[in-house]
């Protein structure tokens, strides 16, 4: 395992070090997992707000449950069947904390959903601000290439008009150009 460590390890200084050195590369990464933490965010608010509703529909149905064996309740006392009574207000108090435990499920899922939610919105406003940062270092790495060419360019250009010697045929045809003038003064004095 000791080869693997050291290979895994390798890889990832390898990785570490290229995006350091291309900082816009770095970026990029980041807001692909910004992107993938929101899919999930979102995601898991959906779960969460599924089984809210879920809890809830169950909590309703405890509701009906304890209502209808509280009405038997009455109904038997009202009636004078003390065992029956005692019985369904048996089921009463055995569902009753079952009620409160379901509200609590509920409660705990609807936290959780407005905490994922402030995640959310946090991870898209990290989102936004790695995607603006991008943009900038996009756009100075254009700018960049642009003064790096234009640079390059007007070096040629400048080599070439301030250093016109260097070039041998250059100075070969300023050469036999400036004798041509000369000579044509020449013929012009001599008239």
């Amino acid at each position: 395992m000791g080869l693997l460590e050291d290979m895994k390890q390798f890889l990832e200084s390898q990785i570490d070090d290229f995006l350091s050195k291309n900082p816009h590369l770095e970026l990029q990464v980041i807001e692909q997992q910004l992107a993938q933490q929101e899919t999930d965010t979102v995601e898991l608010i959906v779960s969460l707000q599924s089984q809210a509703k879920q809890t809830e529909r169950e909590i309703l149905n405890t509701a009906q449950e304890i209502k209808n064996w509280y009405d038997r309740v009455q109904k038997a006392t009202t009636a004078g069947r003390s065992d029956l009574a005692t019985a369904a207000q048996e089921r009463v108090n055995a569902l009753l904390p079952q009620g409160n435990q379901l509200w609590g499920k509920m409660q705990g899922f609807k936290e959780r959903t407005a905490k994922a939610q402030e995640l959310l919105q946090t991870i898209k406003q990290r989102r936004i601000e790695v995607k603006a940062k991008s943009a900038a270092a996009q756009a100075a790495r254009t700018q960049a290439e642009t003064s790096s060419n234009t640079s390059s360019w007007g070096s040629v250009n400048s080599y070439t008009s301030t250093s016109d010697f260097a070039d041998p045929l250059d100075a070969q045809f300023r050469r036999w150009e400036a004798d041509e003038e000369l000579e044509n003064l020449k013929r012009k004095l001599g008239k």
